[in-house]
């Protein structure tokens, strides 16, 4: 039987969401940068580096950068491992993957790129060390196979990192509905030619579980200690578990 899932706020065949949502990152790929500095103000970096320190990234070790986008992430970690390690980056959407690809070439990096949905991740059971997964967890269609792909590809004391979006803090979240469904799609709409791809953003955001409940699912999905770092009041929240 047919099964329906969330598109933002609209209910969509689970079939259908990754190929919505590869069609919203076709279309802002080539301003996701500009767009990512606007929205947080800069921010993001701080919150990604941030996720590198938790994710404790040693020379040597082989990590996968999932859904790596723009290949920030996976840049940082690949300082970190070098000179003998390697760092693995996957995507769903070719355009991000190979914008991510060559901004690491670019900066002298080599990252072994895969285009795969996150939910078969086409490598071996614990291969990698670490696996990070960067503003792209909301966006999968089944939250819990993923994670246990990710899971099931790490070494058993291997680390999963998740920074995602996640629930702000009560008092400022009045303020933040405004700025996220008045500000961001006009943001969209003058610096990316997409309003609509903004909207869908801060839908997915209320509709990704939030951190107790993303927490439990890591558990579900065979990983031990789980921590939660709040950032921004929870605007942003990095997840941490260990496989067990």
């Amino acid at each position: 039987m047919a099964r329906d899932t969330d598109f933002g706020y609209r209910r969509v065949a689970e079939e259908e969401k990754s190929g919505r949502v590869r069609e919203v990152f076709d279309k802002v790929a080539e301003r996701y940068d500009l767009m990512n500095d606007l929205m947080s103000l800069g921010l993001h970096r701080a919150w990604k580096a941030f996720a590198v320190a938790v994710a404790r990234p040693r020379p040597g070790e082989r990590v996968l950068d999932v859904a790596t986008g723009s290949g920030d992430l996976a840049s940082a970690i690949g300082k970190r491992v070098a000179p003998h390690g390697e760092v693995w980056v996957t995507d769903i959407n070719f355009r991000m993957l190979e914008r991510g690809r060559d901004r690491l070439l670019d900066a002298g990096q080599r990252a072994p790129a895969v285009q795969c949905d996150a939910e078969k991740l086409p490598f071996p059971a614990c291969w990698f060390d670490c696996v990070t997964v960067g503003f792209g967890l909301r966006n999968m269609t089944r939250k819990d196979a993923a994670l246990a792909e990710m899971a099931r590809v790490l070494k058993p004391g291997g680390r999963l990192v998740v920074l995602e979006f996640s629930k702000v803090a009560p008092a400022l979240a009045k303020a933040y509905d405004w700025y996220s469904f008045e500000v961001l799609p006009r943001l969209g709409a003058r610096f990316a030619g997409d309003a609509d791809a903004y909207r869908y953003l801060a839908e997915s955001i209320r509709m990704h579980p939030d951190q107790p409940a993303l927490a439990a699912m890591m558990e579900s999905a065979g990983l031990s200690d789980v921590q939660v770092f709040n950032l921004a009041a929870g605007v942003v929240a990095v997840h941490r578990g260990v496989r067990l």
